[in-house]
């Protein structure tokens, strides 16, 4: 089993900043596909990105491509989402996931169904 724990969520202006981490415990995280969601405000939850097993594969969602970078490190069995020029469109709880299906082949990855294992969240507000 692994677990999953978020951080780095907070209120920041627009234009601004932010890393989110993703801290998994157990020693499978190397092996396992991950990625990042988000839930808006009354909203469903959607796909933002996603890594490979090793990072040298990243997926991001096109309201995001270009501003948010997915990386991971496997020493520190953590994910990271770095995300510049937020906009209030942002503003969501963000979630991270973790699947050992490997990311390529198929689109799986987009669909939260498909995860195995998830974090609990982190708010992240984007004030205009």
């Amino acid at each position: 089993q692994v677990q999953l724990v978020e951080s780095g969520g907070r209120l920041v202006q627009a234009g601004g900043s932010l890393r989110l981490s993703c801290a998994a415990s157990g020693r499978t995280f190397s092996s396992y596909t991950m990625g990042w969601f988000r839930q808006p405000p009354g909203k469903e939850r959607e796909f933002v990105a996603a890594i490979s097993w090793n990072g040298g594969n990243t997926y991001y969602a096109d309201s995001v491509k270009g501003r948010f970078t997915i990386s991971r490190d496997n020493a520190k069995n953590t994910v990271y989402l770095q995300m510049n020029s937020l906009k209030p469109e942002d503003t969501a709880v963000y979630y991270c996931g973790g699947d050992l299906k490997r990311l390529y082949g198929s689109s799986w990855y987009l669909r939260d169904y498909e995860y195995d294992f998830w974090g609990q969240g982190t708010q992240v507000t984007v004030s205009s």
